[in-house]
Order: C-alpha cells, then structure tokens, then sequence
C-alpha cells in the first residue's frame, strides 16, 4: 500500500514520458480517473480506459508526443501532499506558466483544471500542476 497514490501515479507517468512509452498501467481510482479525465480534456494525453482485472481495476494512459517526437508533459509537480495537504479558493488559483499549463483541483464538483474552477466558481485541494 502506497502512502500517496496520486504521487505514485504522476512519477508513473513521468518516468514513463522520459523513456518515450507509449502507454502507462496504473492501478485505478476515482480520483486517479478524475486526474487522467483532466488530462485528457486539456490536451496533455491522447486517451485512457479502465481494465478490469481480479481487484481495484488498471487504469491505461496513452500518452501523446509532437510531431517530431517531443514531450508534451514538460512537468508534473505534486503540490498538495499527504502530510500538508494544500486547499485554495478560485481566486489564490495558481496560473501555471501564465495559462500554458494546469493545475489539477478536486473539488465538490469533482476534479478539474483551474479553467474550470474558474469557469464553475469553485474551490478546493490543489493536488497538481502540469506543464
């Protein structure tokens, strides 16, 4: 058992980005879903599906490059850990990159960019950005 699955699947998808996979296998969660949704609607990743399997299901990413071969995931960072978890309003929203990035909020509503917070006027916990 993992002290922070949203951790473990972000460096999943970084080390995978940084040897040039074509797909990723992670173990499957809501919020784990919510997260490859996001990335999905912002462009970051070309697709995912959930397989099932014996226990909690594997969630597939597909993830994407340019068209010559580069990386489209620059960054991932995890802001708000499991020890200090981070909570914003729409407003203290962080720009990432002045709009070229994301960052990932779970909300009430469920999980979306800060474009959509900004867009529903809601908050919650910061759990990542991307460039």
């Amino acid at each position: 058992m993992w002290s922070d699955p949203i951790a473990d699947m972000l460096t999943r998808i970084r080390n995978a980005v940084r040897v040039r996979r074509k797909q990723v296998m992670i173990p499957a969660s809501k919020i784990k879903v919510g997260i490859a949704r996001v990335l999905l609607e912002e462009g970051y990743i070309s697709g995912f599906d959930l397989v099932e399997d014996a226990k909690q299901g594997i969630l597939r990413i597909d993830l994407k490059y340019g068209p010559r071969g580069e990386e489209i995931i620059h960054r991932l960072h995890r802001e708000s850990k499991a020890g200090c978890r981070v909570f914003r309003k729409v407003g203290n929203l962080p720009r990432v990159l002045d709009g070229l990035g994301i960052s990932i909020v779970s909300t009430p509503k469920g999980v979306l960019s800060d474009r959509g917070c900004r867009e529903m006027n809601v908050s919650g916990e910061l759990l990542c950005t991307v460039q």
